[in-house]
């Protein structure tokens, strides 16, 4: 059983970005291992112990390791609604050293627009880190949508 003390913050974002690639290259970026885990994983300061890509309703991805000279990290999601080229609804937990962190639902959205493709990223979640870890994690995926931004235009 996971238990945690620390208090409880409930809070929500949006970030918004545009690609200038077609949506279906966008979607392929999230439903693609290959391509995923040029953006989204395989860091080189990140030792993957588990992983796994069952991009599917219902299917769960799985990412468990450690940070160089950091702490291990794991995160788990659980797909629940994918309408391809159009929106992903998928919810995940986070654990930092075995301690609980967090549970967010996201919803991924991808828009036609012209030059390219909009995607819309809205998080909910329960954070065990408060107020500043609300704030980092905006921080946090904001970069990892701008990784999917580079890996998309190189």
């Amino acid at each position: 059983m996971t238990t945690t003390t620390a208090p409880l913050a409930h809070a929500s974002f949006t970030i918004e970005r545009t690609y200038p690639v077609p949506v279906e290259r966008v979607w392929a970026a999230h439903a693609e291992l290959e391509q995923r885990l040029q953006w989204f994983g395989d860091a080189e300061s990140f030792d993957t112990d588990e992983r796994a890509h069952d991009f599917r309703p219902g299917g769960f991805d799985v990412e468990d390791g450690r940070w160089h000279d950091g702490p291990r990290s794991r995160y788990v999601a659980r797909y629940s609604d994918l309408v391809e080229n159009e929106r992903i609804v998928h919810t995940y937990d986070m654990w930092v050293d075995g301690v609980y962190l967090s549970t967010s639902l996201v919803t991924t959205t991808f828009e036609t627009v012209d030059g390219g493709t909009r995607l819309t990223y809205t998080e909910q979640g329960v954070y065990t880190d408060g107020p500043e870890g609300v704030a980092g994690r905006e921080s946090g995926c904001g970069q990892i949508l701008d990784a999917l931004g580079a890996f998309l235009t190189r």
